[in-house]
């Protein structure tokens, strides 16, 4: 059997992938109403467009943040698509090259010279933060390729990439330890937050995501081929060492832009490829549009939970989505475990 017959017969198993396409779209369009009447103290209602205030807070606060939410979800769902994809590894996601320690430090140096919580900021202070925090994951990305010397040795990719978490890691917290002032703004990155995302904000995920996502589909086969082995990617006739280079360049992209906007946010990109391969059994050119699909739900369903569980306060969202991932992690190792034991 070749390898385009094994790739057309794992397609065939399962839910089709389009009616869960259809399902999320749906369900994202629900959470979507829900969030914008979810107010600072409950369900509020879209509120009185007869009233200029509440409607304003309608249409600047809670619309731009639950899009923006739908929108980084979508982000970290397909680079966790891509990460696991590239890595043929289940347990990849989309912080794997130190991009997150890379963000964290980029923006503890921004506002260490700023002096200013990265979300409270306007104009260009907050344009700059958000720079920072991209440049610092697509720092850390470049720096993992450089000592990984490419993108050809998957093994050594990985290791190089916990190397450059560790300690792009440390170096962020040495510039903490030098600013203690920025600790607490800091807080607000570290943890996650969709809470001050606007339009700008909205409008440059919803550019990158539309990019990434097109290119990425158009690499799906080589993401097939890999999942097959490097032998069954190889035969396809496909020069993987620049492909793969480019599909961690996307990879990057996608979760520098996430991560700039919102914070670091946990497990999203882990769990939301997780899930749609659970319920489909689909080649990449319907996975990666299924795991952006559930990462954008996900992520929007957690904003909406930490929302309302401690109104009218509210909990970080990285927070809620760590404990959740890890809860779902859990339950998929202990179920493997009792597949194994039977």
């Amino acid at each position: 059997m070749t390898a385009e017959t094994s790739l057309h017969e794992v397609e065939k198993q399962g839910l089709h992938p389009a009616w869960m396409a259809l399902a999320l779209l749906l369900g994202s369009g629900a959470l979507m109403a829900l969030g914008a009447g979810l107010g600072s103290s409950g369900w509020e209602g879209w509120g009185d467009q007869g009233d200029p205030l509440a409607w304003q807070i309608v249409r600047d606060i809670r619309l731009p943040r639950t899009l923006g939410a739908w929108l980084a979800g979508a982000l970290l769902g397909l680079a966790g698509a891509v990460a696991q994809g590239v890595f043929r590894n289940p347990l990849a996601d989309p912080y794997l090259l130190g991009s997150a320690s890379g963000a964290s430090l980029g923006v503890a140096l921004a506002m260490a010279a700023l002096g200013a919580s990265p979300f409270a900021l306007q104009g260009l202070l907050r344009l700059g933060i958000t720079g920072a925090a991209f440049a610092g994951a697509a720092g850390a990305a470049l720096l993992t390729l450089v000592l990984a010397r490419g993108a050809h040795d998957t093994l050594r990719l990985l290791l190089a990439g916990v190397v450059v978490g560790v300690v792009l890691g440390a170096a962020a917290s040495m510039v903490l330890l030098l600013n203690p002032a920025i600790m607490q703004a800091m807080q607000s990155f570290m943890l996650g937050s969709t809470a001050f995302v606007g339009w700008s904000a909205c409008a440059l995920m919803a550019a990158v995501l539309v990019a990434v996502l097109l290119a990425a589909w158009s690499l799906a086969r080589v993401l097939d081929g890999l999942a097959l082995g490097e032998a069954t990617a190889q035969s396809l006739g496909l020069p993987l060492a620049p492909l793969r280079l480019l599909l961690i360049a996307l990879l990057a992209l996608a979760t520098g832009t996430a991560v700039a906007q919102c914070g670091l946010i946990a497990f999203v990109g882990l769990a939301a490829p997780h899930l749609a391969r659970s319920l489909v059994r689909a080649m990449h050119r319907w996975l990666l549009l299924l795991s952006a699909g559930m990462g954008a739900a996900l992520l929007l369903g957690a904003d909406l939970l930490a929302r309302w569980l401690l109104a009218p306060q509210e909990l970080p969202v990285g927070v809620l989505t760590a404990v959740l991932g890890g809860s779902y992690l859990l339950w998929l190792m202990h179920r493997r475990n009792l597949r194994e034991a039977a």
